[in-house]
């Protein structure tokens, strides 16, 4: 594998030949930011959300713990329902973010993969 890196010419386009020179130049792309971005609206907010709702359960599991004893349906209480709960979220989030990526971000992802692979792969650089 060779380390040196070949620049981009005047016009920002990345050089033929060199993939790792290529996704160098890739990083300062503007669409490539905007995928980063994207990705980082959606992870961020979901992550603190899901970490305070566990927060939550757990907090109350410690302090709360007569509410969280109290029977809602038969022997289930607050907290199993609670404890189920998490569960379904983490289900949720997963099925949003599969949406979420398949919408927003795979679209640019591939676009930006096509044109950072496309020189390499017709010439013959893709033996996989």
């Amino acid at each position: 594998m060779s380390t040196t890196h070949k620049s981009s010419d005047a016009s920002g386009t990345p050089p033929d030949g060199d993939l790792e020179a290529r996704s160098v130049v890739m990083h300062d792309d503007p669409r490539f930011r905007e995928l980063r971005g994207r990705l980082l609206r959606f992870v961020v907010p979901m992550s603190i959300g899901f970490f305070v709702w566990y927060l939550l359960y757990v907090v109350m599991s410690v302090y709360a713990r007569d509410f969280m004893a109290t029977d809602v349906v038969g022997d289930a209480n607050v907290a199993l329902i609670f404890g189920v709960l998490q569960f379904v979220t983490t289900f949720g989030i997963a099925i949003l973010y599969s949406r979420f990526a398949g919408r927003r971000l795979d679209p640019l992802a591939d676009e930006l993969r096509t044109e950072l692979e496309g020189p390499a792969r017709s010439e013959g650089g893709d033996t996989a």
